[in-house]
């Protein structure tokens, strides 16, 4: 259905996708957390037995190149445990932040994955991350996190690897003795892509008792979306057209089918490039006519049915999405991956919604949800925790494109090709 606006007025509103090593839940290999003491944890963490080329990353140069760090008799730390150059208002206001950048390794022979095993000790409140990045032809790829192995979608020559530690403002910082890397091939070099991404404007839909454009009656704290064009509306009980919905500083995101259209219009799918786009045809790829209408007079300022429009709304929540997936409390805009426009194997959420975590066990922190029926990308798998759930039980986790994970007990099918171990 089409509402012309929201219940909610508008208010302003990255991403910590990466598995991070923390002393508040502390996994081994076997995906048990392991209790910190209460001045902190001496650990070891790895994703997987080592196999491949091996090697480790030089902790002992500091350069340049590299923030907040020393090199102790001990190991890595930070230099400072105070935050700098942040206005009070910022997040990482009462955080310290440091990283340590290698030069890049050349390796005997191309590898789709690198994974890091770290030792370090850890006090509470301190955490420390190994990322890495892969050189290909076209370039270096994004920087990637390695403790649970980082799959590229191409071989790589060269890789890359830094060393992020951060602390609580004046608190103990943790020390990194060691970071060993293996790179290997994987099965498979297609991963799971999430498709096109925009930021975009999100406005609660409320309207419980109603029936959305598929023919569903909107329950208290539903969990769906609502896209101004019918070309990305799933069929009733389908995820056939799923977006995976983010906060701006990717604290929190949902995966959640699209069951309604609007706000504003139906005939704007503004995903689409230009030349496939069916209407508004001269606006940017990613730019909501409603948007364009609100900020800038576009169309006069209204919408396809020349109604003025009073928000520049791109999508519209369902309550659960909006208040239990994000924790959203105002309209606010969102990052958005329109999910059938990417790639790889695709997993159907069969009961929700789900906890997806940032790591491959419950005692990993909740990043947010999967609705029941949303088709999530997976990447890969890795064993974690035994979960008993209404398809399986299965100490099978996948890493979803994000680098998040959910449990494949709650995964009732799999299409789109082979999941490789991570």
């Amino acid at each position: 259905m089409t509402r012309p606006h929201c219940r909610i007025r508008s208010a302003t509103l990255t991403t910590a996708l990466a598995l991070v090593l923390t002393a508040a839940a502390v996994p081994t290999i076997g995906g048990s957390p392991t209790a910190p003491s209460a001045t902190g944890a001496s650990l070891t963490l790895t994703a997987a037995a080592p196999s491949g080329e091996q090697w480790s990353a030089d902790l002992s140069t500091v350069n340049r190149d590299d923030v907040n760090v020393r090199r102790t008799p001990a190991g890595l730390r930070l230099r400072e445990a105070r935050a700098a150059g942040r206005t009070p208002r910022s997040p990482h206001s009462a955080v310290a932040e440091g990283m340590l950048l290698t030069a890049p390794r050349t390796l005997t022979r191309p590898a789709t994955r690198v994974r890091a095993e770290i030792s370090a000790d850890v006090p509470a409140g301190a955490t420390v991350e190994a990322q890495v990045r892969g050189w290909r032809v076209s370039g270096w790829t994004e920087w990637r996190a390695a403790t649970a192995g980082a799959v590229f979608d191409r071989p790589v020559s060269q890789v890359q690897t830094r060393v992020v530690l951060t602390a609580r403002a004046g608190g103990a910082t943790a020390t990194v003795r060691a970071v060993q890397l293996t790179a290997d091939a994987t099965a498979a070099v297609s991963a799971a892509t999430p498709g096109r991404t925009y930021r975009v404007y999100a406005t609660r839909i409320g309207l419980v008792g109603e029936l959305t454009a598929n023919g569903r009656t909107i329950q208290p704290r539903d969990h769906f979306a609502a896209l101004p064009s019918r070309r990305g509306l799933s069929p009733l009980n389908t995820g056939d057209y799923t977006v995976r919905v983010c906060t701006t500083t990717g604290a929190r995101c949902e995966y959640a089918p699209v069951w309604d259209v609007g706000p504003w219009n139906t005939r704007d799918d503004y995903w689409n490039p230009p030349a496939v786009r069916e209407n508004w045809k001269n606006l940017p790829q990613g730019r909501p006519e409603a948007q364009a209408a609100y900020q800038s007079g576009y169309n006069g300022g209204r919408d396809q049915f020349g109604r003025t429009v009073l928000n520049p709304a791109g999508i519209d929540l369902a309550d659960g999405t909006f208040i239990d997936g994000l924790r959203l409390t105002t309209n606010a805009w969102v990052d958005v991956a329109y999910l059938w426009t990417g790639g790889g194997p695709r997993g159907v959420v069969g009961d929700g919604p789900l906890n997806i975590r940032s790591g491959p066990s419950t005692s990993y922190a909740v990043r947010g949800l999967a609705a029941r029926f949303a088709n999530v990308p997976i990447q890969c798998w890795v064993t974690g925790q035994s979960v008993a759930g209404p398809y399986r039980t299965t100490t099978r986790w996948n890493r979803l494109a994000t680098g998040q994970y959910v449990s494949h007990a709650y995964i009732s099918a799999v299409y789109g090709g082979a999941v490789p171990v991570c």
